[in-house]
């Protein structure tokens, strides 16, 4: 007999695991992080993904303050991430690398440090934001800009995240078992 598919059904989930990647981890990734749960929650599949997020610059610091910017634009935009938001530092937690199973860079350049610097022996794939969704192009940090800027860099991430969990619900092989 052939299986039905129900509309109650779950989902089939490509990834499973998340990790977003920027300069120091205190606006765009975290932007990314926070709009992402939140779409999942939307989508009921936020129970089956972890979404984590770290910078990679040298100056990247494990505890840093999110951004005040990063904060009042996500506010503006409905989600209240705490006060008490701390950074996370790829280089003092090299683990997440392990546990994720898709890794997407805001920028090429952040890509190929990633790849230089911490899966130089890896054939992993890593992707920019946009080319998972189908783009092409960087997301620009918005440091030291105007809100104006902060919240079109929002916006972007936002008008890209449907896309990219609509490619991470595609049935593919899992990595891990290749």
């Amino acid at each position: 007999m052939a299986e039905a598919t129900s509309a109650s059904a779950p989902p089939r989930l490509r990834y499973r695991s998340v990790l977003f990647i920027c300069a120091a981890n205190t606006a765009r990734s975290i932007m990314a992080e926070y709009i992402m749960k939140r779409e999942l929650q939307a989508r009921g599949l936020h129970e089956q993904v972890t979404v984590r997020s770290a910078g990679i610059a040298p100056y990247s610091r494990d505890g840093s303050l999110v951004s005040l910017d990063t904060r009042i634009t996500l506010r503006e935009d409905g989600i209240d991430i705490s006060d008490e938001a701390k950074s996370t530092a790829l280089r003092r937690h090299p683990e997440l690398l392990e546990q994720a199973d898709l890794i997407l860079a805001m920028t090429e350049k952040q890509r190929a440090e990633l790849r230089a610097n911490f899966l130089r022996d890896s054939e992993r794939p890593i992707y920019t934001l946009r080319e998972f969704a189908g783009e092409r192009g960087d997301i620009e940090d918005p440091w030291l800009e105007g809100l104006e800027v902060w919240v079109a860099c929002r916006e972007e991430i936002k008008r890209l995240l449907p896309a990219v969990i609509d490619r991470m619900l595609e049935e593919a092989p899992d990595r891990r078992a290749q």
